[in-house]
């Protein structure tokens, strides 16, 4: 699914976060959207997940406006740099949330993906460590199936083992369902090894 950002503006107060923002996801493209601190990656990301609505411009997902459009979002998946679960979940128990928010989940994929992560499915989460509460976030995301992945500092707590498990799981799904992966990221070096195209961010206008 395309993702398009056209002359998007978002001001907090007095201070302009996004400025004529212009940004283009082609569908079944890993693009990486770089920038340094309180560039306005976060600000546009959440403008992609129709979190926030735009001052002006548009926020478009597959040629649709994405804010307070559900069928849009439920095609859409994120995991941001802290994990969000429920305070006495395990995974078994945000499965079972995620199965009946999203239509698109899939109980078969699910059980597949659990070779991938050896987590002890029913330990509460919040006992997980750094690195394995990314795993969960990444084993529920996955097994949506979105057309649209958004990820903000992914990999950050992973073994290098896991790093490269989880990047050959998310290019084989942009490979195999033309999945559409944005990533937010400070590792540059990461970013050149994965994304197609790569979008520099600062002073929320892209350079």
């Amino acid at each position: 699914m395309k993702i398009e950002l056209i002359e998007v503006t978002k001001r907090f107060g007095a201070h302009s976060a996004l400025n004529g923002l212009n940004m283009n996801v082609p569908s079944g493209a890993v693009y990486g959207l770089v920038g340094p601190n309180g560039a306005g990656k976060t600000t546009a990301i959440r403008h992609i997940l129709g979190i926030l609505r735009a001052d002006s411009g548009q926020v478009l997902a597959g040629g649709e406006p994405v804010f307070e459009n559900v069928r849009a979002k439920s095609r859409m998946a994120y995991i941001p740099d802290e994990v969000f679960y429920f305070p006495q979940a395990n995974v078994n128990d945000m499965m079972r949330f995620y199965r009946s928010v999203y239509p698109s989940f899939d109980p078969g994929r699910f059980e597949r993906l659990s070779e991938a992560f050896p987590i002890d499915r029913k330990m509460p989460i919040r006992r997980f460590s750094r690195g394995t509460k990314k795993q969960a976030a990444f084993w529920l995301a996955l097994s949506l199936a979105p057309e649209v992945l958004v990820l903000d500092e992914p990999v950050d707590g992973l073994d290098p083992v896991m790093r490269r498990q989880v990047w050959s799981l998310l290019l084989s799904d942009v490979a195999e369902h033309g999945t559409s992966v944005i990533v937010s990221s400070h590792n540059l070096r990461e970013l050149e090894d994965v994304c197609d195209c790569v979008g520099f961010i600062n002073n929320g206008k892209m350079l």
